[in-house]
C-alpha cells in the first residue's frame, strides 16, 4: 500500500472528506433533541431524525479509512513499542483534552444544578428518572476512557463521550489491523470489509434494537465499521492512481445520496435491522468522496463546510451541555407546553424554534471549543511532547 498525495491540495488533505464531517454532528444534535421531545409527528421528517444516531457509523468508517491511509507507509514504525507509544500519544492529544474539558464542565453543572435544586426544594435533573449516570465510578472510568467498554449499565457523565472511549479502544487495537492492511492487495481489502460487514450483521441480528449501541456494545460496533473503513483505504490506495472520468464519480455520489434518501423514506422505522439500509450507503460515501472529485465532492469543498468540518469533533462532544440546559429549562424556566403564545401553544411554537436555536448554539459552541480549547491544548501538548507519528506529520486525508 503506497502513500500518495490527494488531488485536493499539496498538503494531502482530501477536502471532500473534510467537508463531509460538517453535517453529521448537527444531525446528531437534532436526533438527541427529538429523542427527548417525542419527535414532530411528520413521518417523513421523523424517519430522518430517528436515524440520526447512524451518522456515528460514518465517523467510525472515516476513522478507519484515515488512520489506515495515513499510517500504512510507516507500519514498521507503528508496530515497534516506541512507535506504538508515539501513535497512542498522538491520538490522545487529539481526543483527550476536549473530552477532559467537557467532563469537568458536566461535573460543574452537576454541582451547580444540584445546589440550585436543594435551595429551591425540587429534584435536580440529574436525580430524575432516565438520566445519565453521574456516579464516582462513571467519572473514574471516564477519566481513563474506559466508560464505553461495557463497564457501565448506562451512559455516564458526558454521555456522548462513549464514542471517544470506543475510539480509544480502536486505537489500542490499531497496530494489528494496520499490520494486516498495510501489505495491500484487493483480497486484503475484501477480507477487512467482509469482516466489518459480518460484525455489523451479527450485532443487528442478535441485539434486536438496531445499531444504537453505546456504553454496552459500542466497541464492537465501532470495530466493525473501522474494519470497513480500513478495507476501503486499502482499496482506495490500489485504484486512486487510475484516471476515472469525473462523471463516474458524480454519478456514484448521486446514486449513494439517492439510496440514503430512499432508506429514510421507504425502509421503515429505525432501531431495527432496517438500519443496514442507511449504513451501507453511508459507508460507501467515504470511498466515493475520497477521490476528491465529482459534484458532491466539489460542493463539500465550500469554505464554511470545511470550517464546520474542522469543528465537528467539538460540536459532537460539546452538545451535551446544551442538551442538559434545555432539559433544565423545560423543568424550571419555560412555561407549560399548553400555555397560549402568538395564536398557538408554547409547546408547538418551541418545537419548531427550539431545535433550530439548539443547532445554531451547538455550532457556535463547537467553534468556541475547537478554537479555544481543542486546538490550543493540542498545540501545547505537541510542543511539549513532540509530533512523532502525529497524523499531521504523515500523508493523511484528515
Amino acid at each position: 500500500m503506497t502513500s500518495q498525495k490527494s488531488r485536493g491540495t499539496s498538503r494531502g488533505t482530501i477536502k471532500a472528506l473534510a467537508g463531509a464531517r460538517a453535517l453529521p454532528p448537527l444531525v446528531i444534535v437534532l436526533y438527541h433533541f427529538s429523542e427527548g421531545h417525542h419527535y414532530t409527528g411528520q413521518l417523513w421528517l421523523d424517519r430522518f431524525l430517528t436515524r440520526g444516531y447512524l451518522w456515528v457509523e460514518f465517523f467510525f468508517v472515516l476513522s478507519g479509512f484515515i488512520l489506515t491511509y495515513a499510517y500504512a507507509p510507516r507500519v514498521r514504525e507503528v508496530l515497534s513499542w516506541r512507535g506504538y507509544g508515539a501513535f497512542l500519544r498522538a491520538r490522545l492529544i487529539r481526543l483527550y483534552p476536549l473530552h477532559l474539558f467537557m467532563l469537568l464542565l458536566i461535573l460543574a453543572m452537576v454541582v451547580i444544578l444540584r445546589w440550585l435544586a436543594a435551595a429551591g426544594g425540587y429534584h435536580s435533573i440529574f436525580d430524575l428518572p432516565y438520566h445519565q449516570d453521574v456516579s464516582a465510578k462513571g467519572f473514574f472510568l471516564s477519566l481513563f476512557l474506559m466508560q464505553g467498554w461495557h463497564t457501565m449499565d448506562r451512559l455516564t457523565w458526558n454521555g456522548l463521550s462513549w464514542f471517544v472511549s470506543a475510539e480509544f479502544a480502536l486505537c489500542l487495537m490499531f497496530p494489528v489491523i494496520l499490520w494486516f492492511a498495510a501489505r495491500g492487495g484487493a483480497w486484503r481489502a475484501l477480507v477487512l470489509i467482509a469482516a466489518g460487514l459480518a460484525g455489523i450483521l451479527v450485532l443487528l441480528l442478535t441485539l434486536g434494537h438496531g445499531l444504537d449501541m453505546t456504553y454496552d456494545w459500542g466497541v464492537p460496533r465501532g470495530l466493525s465499521e473501522f474494519l470497513v473503513g480500513s478495507g476501503l483505504a486499502v482499496l482506495f490506495a490500489s485504484v486512486a492512481h487510475q484516471r476515472i472520468p469525473v462523471w463516474v464519480h458524480s454519478a456514484a455520489q448521486a446514486l449513494l445520496l439517492a439510496l440514503l434518501v430512499y432508506s429514510f423514506a421507504f425502509t421503515g422505522w429505525s432501531h431495527s435491522f432496517n438500519d443496514i439500509y442507511t449504513v451501507l450507503p453511508l459507508m460507501a460515501l467515504v470511498f466515493a468522496l475520497a477521490f476528491d472529485k465529482g459534484i458532491v465532492a466539489e460542493a463539500l469543498k465550500w469554505g464554511p463546510l470545511q470550517k464546520i468540518g474542522d469543528w465537528s469533533y467539538a460540536i459532537y462532544l460539546g452538545q451535551t451541555a446544551w442538551l442538559l440546559l434545555v432539559r433544565f429549562g423545560d423543568q424550571r424556566i419555560f412555561p407549560p407546553d399548553s400555555t397560549p403564545v402568538l395564536g398557538t401553544t408554547w409547546g408547538n411554537l418551541m418545537w419548531g424554534l427550539e431545535p433550530v436555536l439548539l443547532m445554531a448554539i451547538c455550532l457556535l459552541w463547537g467553534g468556541v471549543l475547537a478554537e479555544w480549547v481543542e486546538k490550543p491544548a493540542a498545540h501545547v501538548l505537541r510542543h511539549r511532547l513532540g509530533r512523532r507519528l502525529d497524523p499531521k506529520s504523515v500523508p493523511t486525508p484528515s
